[in-house]
């Protein structure tokens, strides 16, 4: 793919991201998304062609989308129905996008669809997520109704991250899908990832030894 040879080594680095992420089983199957911004002017991310397996990524799956998240250049590959989320979280500053599809996320997005989000706190590793320095913090990981309507999700979560007093932060969920998360680069959106899963981790299993799922 001679257009995409100025991005080999972001290719490289989200084919490695996707392994990693199928082996820890965040992103198994054809699941989850992930993107790059390789231009503000104009706005143009690289990100996964839709229904490929993250596990066995390959450089010819991926393309690049323009701030509408409509395919640039010729290609037969088609973005995500999630590009939309991915071009919002952009335009607000975030340099790398991902988005996987962990059982514990998808446990946890259901079972606290209803607050609203997911309140996590007191734990060293809180201090991962960006913009917290004690474990004395507390992050709050929005959640939002699964939906078909992405083009409605991207602009409620874009009226989120533009909200002065209190802007969506770290991450948020879909019930019953999965995580998005993002940062100022790919190994930023990364840390933040781990950061999540792990969490998500901790409070499922905290929660299935005192009986209270």
């Amino acid at each position: 793919m001679p257009a995409m040879d100025p991005h080999r080594h972001l290719i490289a680095d989200l084919t490695e991201t996707g392994h990693d992420f199928h082996r820890r089983g965040w992103s198994l199957g054809t699941s989850s998304n992930y993107s790059v911004v390789v231009s503000r002017e104009p706005l143009t991310l690289l990100m996964t062609g839709s229904g490929f397996d993250k596990g066995r990524l390959q450089p010819e799956q991926f393309l690049l989308v323009d701030e509408h998240a409509v395919a640039v250049g010729e290609t037969t590959l088609k973005p995500s129905a999630e590009a939309l989320l991915h071009t919002a979280l952009a335009r607000h500053g975030a340099g790398a996008v991902l988005h996987t599809h962990s059982i514990a996320a998808t446990v946890l997005s259901e079972h606290f669809l209803k607050d609203g989000g997911l309140r996590i706190a007191g734990y060293e590793m809180l201090k991962g997520l960006s913009g917290i320095t004690t474990h004395e913090s507390e992050a709050v990981i929005e959640i939002f109704p699964n939906t078909q309507d992405i083009a409605s999700l991207a602009t409620v979560i874009e009226g989120r991250l533009a909200d002065s007093t209190n802007p969506l932060r770290h991450g948020f969920l879909m019930a019953g899908h999965g995580l998005y998360t993002w940062g100022e680069s790919l190994a930023a959106a990364r840390r933040q990832i781990e950061v999540l899963e792990f969490l998500f981790e901790v409070v499922t299993q905290k929660r299935l030894l005192t009986g209270s799922f």
